[in-house]
């Protein structure tokens, strides 16, 4: 393993996935704060959030499918074009969205297209980050753990770029941010593009896969031999990323939502405590990758996650009480939990699958687990509330996807190690 090309290959994973990831997180934001107003007009307030969180879901419907199509050409073909693939996806989706017409333009069109964009969108980032991880991963040998949480570092980075750009537009009157101020974050996105296409296109093409590739050990059809061979920890990865991905747009998103219309927190606000907090996640989420590599990635997970089964309660109290700086160290205090096994994700995930299946493996699993805990968390979150008129419903819901991670990670670890392969010690 040469340091260079991993250092390298873990800052072009960084960069590439904080440029996704703030393609992402902008969409949610939005979907939060504008998108039932201006797509979903003829509908109430609540059910235009439900309905705007409806579309933000389609991208999550779509990762699955993004993470069997560029991780079949990842295991395939390599690595490192489908990377530059799903970032000219994904950076053309969302300055397309800042171009949209609204419904009073065009109706039910909007709506349409507006969703079509999301599902783009979506099988972007489905192929993004199992790309991102294993590019990092597989150029670092035995310090996988660590190299592979720069790609989950792209997570909080890219939430402090949307979350900033919507504070600052923020600031405009309403009828100017109404009319064109929330397009600036999205048509932002091809500046960024740009950025991310001239480091992404230097980084070098994985060791492991270009190995496999010279001695012939490319699988033919990856998905059939993940299902084959590896469904199990495909189903167990599923739970395992469950706090990974569903935290984020529990904050995010409903969070986001029940702050700003129920607790009466002002918008632009709202935004700068989910600003502070994505700092709070980006500063301290490397504790994981570090104590990950040291301790071992379940390990770790397992006790961060404990220490968040304990949080819980009292973030949603703190945020609760409507003050924005309880809000704040309600959501830190979380975070540094959250945030941290985050950070170990990756390689564990890395460590599990098989070298001529991983690129596919811990795409299915991760992305699978968008679409069915993370992508539906706001939806449920929000229909849990108003049945409920309590968001110790809500409580419940998150701790109860706590403790399936919790159960998931251990269950992983135990089969892992009849079934993954050594980690090279140089490349």
């Amino acid at each position: 393993m040469s340091k260079t090309n991993a250092r390298g290959a873990g800052i072009a994973s960084f960069v590439g996935t904080s440029i996704e990831w703030y393609d992402f997180y902008i969409y949610g934001t939005a979907s939060a704060l504008i998108f039932g107003r201006l797509f979903f007009p003829e509908a109430s307030p609540t059910a235009g959030v439900m309905a705007s969180f409806a579309t933000f879901w389609v991208g999550f419907l779509a990762r699955p499918l993004g993470g069997v199509i560029f991780g079949h050409l990842g295991d395939r073909i390599g690595r490192k074009g489908t990377l530059v693939a799903t970032l000219l996806l994904m950076g053309g989706a969302t300055t397309l969205v800042g171009v949209l017409p609204t419904y009073e333009s065009i109706g039910m069109l909007a709506p349409i297209l507006l969703a079509v964009l999301r599902l783009v969108q979506g099988i972007a980032v489905g192929g993004e980050w199992g790309g991102a991880v294993l590019i990092a991963a597989e150029h670092a040998g035995p310090k996988r753990v660590f190299y592979a949480a720069f790609a989950q570092q792209g997570s909080p980075a890219g939430s402090i770029l949307a979350t900033g750009m919507f504070a600052l537009v923020s600031l405009m009157p309403d009828e100017a941010f109404l009319s064109y101020g929330w397009r600036i974050p999205f048509l932002a996105s091809a500046v960024l593009l740009a950025i991310g296409l001239v480091i992404r296109l230097k980084v070098e093409e994985s060791p492991e896969f270009v190995k496999m590739r010279d001695q012939r050990e490319v699988a033919k059809l990856p998905v059939a031999e993940v299902f084959r061979t590896a469904w199990p920890l495909v189903l167990l990865g599923i739970g395992a990323s469950g706090v990974g991905i569903a935290s984020a747009y529990f904050t995010n998103t409903f969070i986001l939502s029940w702050a700003t219309t129920d607790l009466g927190i002002a918008k632009g606000t709202m935004l700068n405590v989910l600003l502070i907090v994505a700092v709070v996640q980006f500063v301290t989420q490397p504790i994981g990758a570090v104590l990950g590599q040291k301790w071992g990635a379940a390990r770790y997970m397992l006790i961060a996650f404990s220490a968040l089964l304990v949080c819980t309660p009292i973030t949603f109290l703190m945020v609760g009480t409507g003050s924005p700086t309880m809000a704040t160290l309600g959501l830190a205090l979380s975070i540094v939990f959250g945030g941290s096994s985050y950070a170990a994700l990756a390689g564990f995930l890395a460590e599990v699958f098989p070298a001529r299946v991983r690129y596919t493996g811990i795409s299915l699993a991760y992305q699978l687990c968008g679409a069915l805990i993370g992508g539906t968390a706001p939806m449920i979150a929000q229909a849990l509330l108003g049945w409920s008129g309590t968001i110790w419903a809500v409580v419940i819901q998150y701790i109860a996807i706590i403790l399936l991670t919790m159960a998931c990670v251990a269950a992983l670890h135990r089969r892992s190690a009849a079934t993954a392969e050594p980690v090279p010690v140089g490349a």
